[in-house]
């Protein structure tokens, strides 16, 4: 390999060491010992990933923790502590959260250590993979195509180096480096080969400083995150006048003592605290990382997850992606019979000379072992995904190029018809050619002899095709977009069943315009021959359409396709730089991964939709209850009678979360959920919560109207006002789970069933009525408040079929099929 060598400057005043590097053997075990001790290091912080701390400080000091706290700390100064029951929510929330968040980030920790790129560092004379914070100043780092750039540095040694800026300018072009010239961190190789010396490091580097600035706001959007906010937002508007009135009421018009009004109060406000929504969603997110890191699934940014249920079109390369990433050389038809020893020798000396070889040159390599001695190379164009084709040149022994036929060759040509033929049946086809010009001159490839037809078996994954199947189930769109020639790929396409694979599009015919492209990759499903460029703006051109896209890729071709789709996904064997900007890496490099991770992103946002409807319903219940009691406490005093207090003690509000939302809730948000989400999160959830809250919330005061004896009841009547109304709570609550929990299968059924037997056990055994200050034994009083919960019921019902009828919601949140809670 022909390289262009430079010594190295003089060590800097500010370097550790005296004596100058060595670019052929790099640093000494001593010279990495001294940046080492002087703190010259690459040592940055890893990235997405917080520390045990502040997993535990984003958990416990939270507004939900802070307000359960103050009213806990009320109740338990009124001295019963039975009523401070809520406040296990503290714990509980704080610490399922961490314990769940903790085993998120070392499923996700250990998963990045085996992801995590390895630069090649010369030291000692030789060459080894090193971790990136393993770097030190003046380090000779090797390059070669699809390496990440670890740290800035100045390049020492080139041979057709061209590096990808885009990812730090958004210049798509690639920059041609020459020895000199300055390479940044955060770009990579997108061909040729080369080296260069580390000059800074650390948080000194171009990346770290680009990563310092883009953390201040670097969330990927959610719009679940968003529309969670926007909700919590809306409740602490309803929270402030409602917990107004309810304190004005408990605490200066009812006429009760400090301790029944300030248990009330608290009463009053702790149901308005949707303490586990929040809760659910972190733990529906962590549970998701776990489960897909046992499947060698990286997730590199949570909103990822979410992002995957929302996909409609997933793009997918064929190599790598519907066949295995490696080849075998099957056959090598020469163009001249007795050209065949000259033409073996010559794949033999190409396969010799590539410092980083392609599959299909480890294919040659494998099959053609023993090389000639044919000297150094004169000349090197390595392979881009531009032109199609790489070469060597050897002085005497000719010049020689290995690319594509349907670039290289006459296509009226007899030889480049065979390869149409050949390519037709799936396999991958090559053309071995000579030139008249030298491979780096500026007329290259110049006028191309063909010498021989290299055909390569690439095997189609035993699971592709069952894959396919998956998304065509879900009303996926797969579109397999590939740089190879596009009657072979539409050859394995079409083998998968693909629908369209048959019809394959050659890419150099697609038209510039954008609209007139959207057209084309919507109506079309696989496509041979795109460029780099090409694949990036058929993914725009899709976007463009409203499609939520997924790019699944392993190439440095694929790279920035990958950058600008909804869902970055790569393969665990792609290059560094195609891991880097991926949002997901596929470390089994298996594409029938890719269903699971689907249904991972839909279970997370479908469920955490269905669990929100329950807490939200609760809180707006709760809000109006509360306005309907502080009211009829300042009507009563306007019309001089007596007020009315609140109905429930908090250990009721308590025990009415156990059994309609709490558990039921934690198990609905590991369900199965196969439907693709859409946006419009916050709609969707108000328009069931609000009217399903507004009945809860005024059936429940009717029902105690009803009961409540006036000022004068004793204390036995008090309590079974405060049961009759808990009754029609409970029973129009249980309703709306059952709503929710639509459509029904025996586990569900069983759910829904304990719930219903575990109310009837608090009511029904004498201890736990005793405990929970429960008392149903006034037939009058329960059967109003069994009457009212019935009407709730049927108005819940026709609320939800008439919004159901209005907005085309209900098949479609609660129709998806499921199966067992966490089974896939």
């Amino acid at each position: 390999m022909a390289y262009d060598e430079v010594s190295v400057d003089g060590p800097r005043p500010d370097r550790a060491g005296t004596d100058a590097v060595n670019i052929d053997t790099g640093l000494t075990a001593d010279q990495v010992a001294e940046r080492v001790a002087a703190g010259q290091t690459n040592d940055v912080p890893d990235r997405a990933s917080r520390s045990v701390r502040d997993i535990v400080r984003a958990n416990v000091f939270t507004r939900i923790n802070a307000i359960l706290g103050v009213l806990l700390v009320i109740v338990l100064a009124t001295g019963s502590i039975i009523d401070g029951m809520f406040g296990l929510l503290i714990f509980a929330n704080s610490g399922i959260g961490i314990i769940q968040e903790i085993r998120a980030k070392r499923t996700l920790d250990k998963l990045a250590i085996v992801s995590q790129s390895k630069p090649s560092v010369r030291r000692d004379g030789a060459a080894a993979a090193l971790a990136p914070r393993e770097v030190v100043i003046d380090d000779i780092i090797e390059l070669g195509a699809g390496d990440q750039i670890v740290v800035d540095g100045v390049v020492v040694a080139g041979a057709a180096l061209d590096v990808d800026e885009s990812l730090l300018t958004g210049e798509a072009d690639p920059v041609s480096k020459n020895v000199g010239d300055q390479v940044l961190s955060g770009s990579f190789v997108s061909s040729g080969s080369g080296a260069y010396r580390a000059t800074e490091v650390g948080g000194e580097a171009y990346a770290a400083k680009l990563a310092e600035e883009a953390s201040k706001f670097s969330l990927v959007h959610s719009e679940l995150r968003s529309g969670i906010d926007k909700i919590l937002k809306f409740i602490t508007y309803l929270m402030i006048p409602a917990g107004l009135l309810i304190i004005y009421n408990q605490l200066f018009s009812s006429g009760e003592s400090i301790r029944p009004a300030l248990n009330g109060m608290v009463a009053a406000l702790v149901p308005m605290v949707p303490e586990g929504l929040v809760l659910m969603t972190s733990i529906a997110f962590a549970v998701g990382v776990i489960r897909l890191g046992q499947r060698q699934c990286l997730v590199q940014e949570l909103p990822a997850i979410e992002g995957l249920a929302r996909v409609d079109v997933v793009c997918a390369d064929k190599t790598g992606t519907l066949t295995e990433n490696g080849m075998r050389l099957a056959e090598i038809r020469c163009s001249a019979e007795e050209d065949r020893a000259d033409v073996e020798s010559a794949l033999a000396a190409l396969a010799a000379s590539d410092p980083r070889p392609n599959a299909s040159i480890l294919a040659v390599e494998e099959a053609l072992p023993d090389a000639p001695d044919w000297g150094a190379t004169t000349a090197t164009a390595p392979f881009s995904s531009a032109k199609k084709w790489s070469g060597q040149s050897y002085g005497d022994h000719g010049n020689w190029l290995l690319g594509a036929p349907d670039i290289l060759l006459d296509p009226d040509s007899e030889m480049a018809r065979h390869a149409e033929r050949a390519g037709a049946t799936g396999l991958r086809v090559l053309l071995l050619g000579s030139s008249d010009v030298p491979v780096d001159s500026e007329s290259a490839p110049g006028v191309v002899t063909p010498r021989a037809l290299l055909i390569l078996e690439q095997r189609v994954r035993p699971d592709a095709r069952g894959t396919l199947e998956y998304f065509a189930e879900q009303k996926v769109t797969v579109k397999v977009i590939s740089g190879d020639n596009a009657v072979s790929v539409g050859a394995v396409a079409g083998s998968l069943g693909l629908p369209g694979g048959d019809e394959p599009v050659d890419a150099r015919d697609l038209p510039g315009d954008r609209e007139e492209l959207a057209d084309e990759v919507e109506s079309a499903t696989t496509f041979g021959r795109v460029r780099p460029d090409q694949k990036r703006a058929m993914v725009g051109a899709l976007q463009s359409r409203g499609h939520t896209v997924a790019m699944t890729g392993d190439g440095v071709n694929d790279v920035l396709a990958l950058k600008d789709a909804d869902i970055g996904v790569s393969m665990g064997s792609g290059s560094p730089a195609t891991r880097a900007v991926a949002q997901i890496v596929l470390l089994d490099n298996k594409f029938a991964t890719l269903p699971y991770v689907v249904g991972e992103g839909r279970r997370v946002i479908g469920n955490i939709e269905r669990v929100s409807n329950l807490f939200l319903t609760k809180t707006v219940y709760s809000v109006l209850l509360a306005f309907l009691v502080g009211l009829s406490g300042v009507m009563s005093q306007l019309l001089g009678s007596e007020p009315v207090p609140y109905p429930f003690l908090p250990r009721h509000v308590t025990i009415a979360a156990w059994f309609t939302i709490g558990i039921p809730a934690f198990i609905l948000s590991l369900a199965p959920n196969n439907e693709r989400a859409r946006s419009g999160f916050v709609p969707r959830v108000m328009r069931l919560a609000i009217p399903s809250g507004v009945i809860i919330g005024v059936m429940t005061f009717v029902s105690y109207l009803l009961a409540y004896a006036g000022p004068e009841q004793t204390e036995v009547q008090k309590t079974q006002a405060g049961t009759t109304a808990l009754i029609t709570l409970i029973m129009i609550a249980l309703w709306v789970l059952a709503v929710v929990a639509r459509p029904y299968t025996w586990w569900k059924l069983v759910l829904l069933g304990g719930s219903v037997a575990g109310y009837l056990v608090l009511f029904a055994v004498p201890m736990t009525r005793e405990f929970f200050k429960l008392d149903p034994t006034n037939v009058g009083a329960t059967t109003s408040a069994l009457v009212c919960g019935l009407i709730g019921v049927v108005l819940v019902e026709i609320g939800w079929w008439v919004t159901g009828r209005l907005h085309g919601e209900h098949r479609r949140l609660f129709a998806a099929p499921d199966d067992l809670p966490g089974v896939h």
